[in-house]
Order: C-alpha cells, then structure tokens, then sequence
C-alpha cells in the first residue's frame, strides 16, 4: 500500500481549478515558473483545469504557452542585464552548477538546448536567464521557447482533453503510484545530470 499524499494534492488541485479566477492564476504561474526561483511547473494547474473543463483546454494551453514565453523573455532580460544582482541568489539556492551546465549545453547545443529545457522538466527559467547572459541571439530564443513550451502544454492539455471525465478517475486511483514514480524519476534523473553532464 502507497502512502497517500498525492491524492489530497490531486482534489485540491481539482477544487482551485474550477475557480472563476484559475485562468488568471494559470498565467501568473506560467510567468513566474519562466523567470522566479523557486516556483513550479504550470502543468500543475493546466491538467486539472483541462480536466474539469475539456472545451477550454486548448485555450488554457496556449495561454499557459504565451505567458510561459512572456516569462522566459523577462528571465532572458534578467540575464542579459542584472546577471550580476541575481548570481548570488542562484549561489545561495544552488542554482549555479545547474547554471554552469546550461552553459555547456549553449555551446554544444545552441538553440536545441532551449528547445529541450522548454519541452522538458528541466528548469527552464535557468535557461531563460542563462540565454540573456550568454547573448544568446533573441528571435531563435522566442521561436524555440514558443514551440517547445506549446509542444508540451498543447500536449499535456491533449491528454487531459481526451481523457475527460476517466482519465480525472484513473489519475485519482492511481495518482500516488504517478506521484512517487515521478520522484523515482527524478531521482534518478538527477543523479545522470550530475553523474554524466
């Protein structure tokens, strides 16, 4: 038996996005997540609003999109032009190894390191940040932020939209197992980040 923490996560998270003002609060997360240590991913609230209201899903998904993007433009402005006052808040939070590995990534990757950090869980702010610092050119920025965030909140959005009213069931039977999956996930994760890069 799994120890249940993630299922009163799950309903609280149902409860607030059925609120009146979830969208606006959708946008404010989608923005800060870009560019504000530490905030979470906006998946968080876009899964639970796609599910309580599948019609809207894709309006929420590019919503999330356009303000995560806003977001990574304000993250890429902090880097470009207040590095210096926030280095020591991203020391002091353990932020600069994840710091001096995007920097690798930029120079091996270029613009495919913003297109990944935008697609996947790695966080994505440090790459808006680090972009402006390095002088990373800005329209290949937006272009890569833009597709790789909607790549994956129209995706997210997707299998919400499609799962509706069952998928809301299978995810609550079955969210603890996900939840602490997902930390074995990350785990591990982070053990090759620091292992291999």
């Amino acid at each position: 038996m799994t120890l249940k923490i993630f299922q009163p996560m799950f309903e609280k998270a149902m409860l607030w996005s059925r609120h009146r003002h979830a969208p606006a609060y959708l946008g404010g997360l989608s923005f800060a997540e870009s560019c504000v240590l530490p905030f979470p991913p906006p998946d968080v609230m876009l899964a639970p609003m796609s599910l309580a209201n599948p019609p809207r899903a894709w309006r929420f998904a590019l919503l999330t999109t356009i303000f995560s993007v806003l977001g990574g433009l304000f993250g890429y402005v902090l880097g470009a032009y207040f590095f210096q006052l926030i280095e020591p808040f991203l020391a002091e939070h353990g932020y600069m190894e994840h710091y001096k590995r995007v920097v690798v990534l930029k120079d091996e990757y270029g613009i495919w390191a913003i297109f990944i950090a935008a697609f996947s869980p790695i966080p994505y702010k440090i790459f808006t940040i680090s972009a402006g610092a390095l002088g990373m050119a800005l329209a290949p920025f937006v272009l890569a932020s833009f597709v790789g965030r909607g790549a994956r909140f129209f995706l997210v959005a997707g299998l919400m939209y499609w799962g509706g009213e069952k998928m809301e069931h299978k995810l609550k039977q079955y969210v603890d197992w996900l939840g602490w999956g997902v930390v074995l996930l990350a785990v591990i994760a982070s053990y090759l980040v620091h292992r291999f890069i």
